[in-house]
């Protein structure tokens, strides 16, 4: 896997060789990198071999993009130009983006990456920047269009990867929980944000269900059924005096909802997942910042994926407390 931890200088130079690279690392580690064909995000935290780990400003997490595609491209978006990620991506190839937490692009792809053109046909990865958590509410996220070596706080940068003829792109997404039975919620609206919603049937605030339950911790995040397929909705955070639930990702109406079974040890738990599958041709992988707080990841060998931990993960739409895996084979 080609995705190793390096040092800015040692970039800086693969960058000025004309590599194209995705680049992961501290804000001031990736503000010293030179214009290139590069795109990146901010984020301290990362899977490697030895295990998770937090990196300092003198080192970045690279992905060589030229080792498992011929024709790289990359674009910064705007927020009313998202459909492009899935769009523009070449017929057999596979997009890479990255989107900064809580901005409106974050937002926006959320609640509308399904219905972006190819949207489940092209294979779309990619993550949500972020900051370290002692930096929360003073740092805002960053991506940066390695082009001009500028970065944002309010766009996607993508790279579009066209792939060998007798390659093929796999998107692989690892989800630790399962739905619990009983109670099935339902919401009104696409939201970040929500007051009440019903439960079985009935109207209540969902504020005052989650602390009933002593669920505000977390870690046990939402699970939507969209057909058979499950996407976690996790907590941010719950705030009883105003009555009000924050979400990392919007839930949406029409869509049955349950909490997730406890998960007692997310390390052990990953690693037999991972030992199960299939991981030859990995190219990139990314996992969520809260299975590495809550399964306590720092310094745990979970498999031999290495990348970003994230603020949310991409894998055809936007995720939560999960690992997505791109295989070319």
């Amino acid at each position: 896997m080609n995705n190793p931890l390096m040092s800015v200088s040692a970039a800086a130079e693969l960058l000025r060789a004309g590599r194209p690279l995705a680049v992961a690392g501290p804000e001031s580690a990736l503000d010293q990198l030179p214009a290139g064909r590069w795109i990146g995000g901010t984020i301290p935290y990362f899977m490697t071999d030895a295990g998770g780990c937090v990196v300092q400003a003198d080192q970045v997490f690279v992905t060589d993009l030229s080792s498992f595609g011929e024709d790289v491209s990359f674009t910064c978006l705007g927020a009313d130009e998202l459909s492009r990620i899935s769009g523009d991506a070449p017929d057999n190839g596979v997009a890479l983006a990255i989107l900064p937490a809580g901005s409106a692009t974050h937002q926006r792809f959320a609640s509308e990456a399904a219905s972006y053109p190819d949207a489940f046909v092209k294979p779309t990865v990619g993550w949500i920047s972020g900051v370290h958590l002692g930096d929360l509410g003073r740092v805002t996220p960053k991506v940066y269009d390695g082009s001009e070596a500028r970065k944002h706080e309010d766009r996607a940068v993508v790279a579009h990867v066209r792939l060998p003829a007798d390659k093929l792109a796999l998107v692989e997404i690892v989800n630790l929980f399962e739905p619990e039975e009983g109670d099935v919620l339902h919401f009104d609206e696409t939201r970040f944000e929500v007051g009440e919603c019903s439960i079985n049937g009935e109207r209540v605030r969902l504020s005052d269900y989650i602390t009933s339950r002593g669920l505000e911790h977390g870690r046990q995040p939402l699970i939507g059924d969209f057909a058979g397929a499950k996407v976690n909705v996790s907590l941010q955070s719950v705030d009883g005096a105003q009555g009000l639930v924050h979400l990392y990702a919007p839930v949406f109406p029409g869509v049955d909802y349950r909490f997730a079974k406890p998960q007692p040890d997310y390390a052990e738990h990953f690693r037999s997942e991972i030992a199960g599958r299939d991981t030859s041709g990995a190219a990139w992988s990314c996992n969520c910042i809260l299975n590495f707080v809550f399964g306590e990841l720092e310094g745990k060998r979970i498999g031999g994926l290495s990348g970003p931990i994230t603020f949310g993960e991409i894998g055809y739409q936007l995720l939560n407390q999960t690992m997505v895996t791109l295989r070319v084979v």
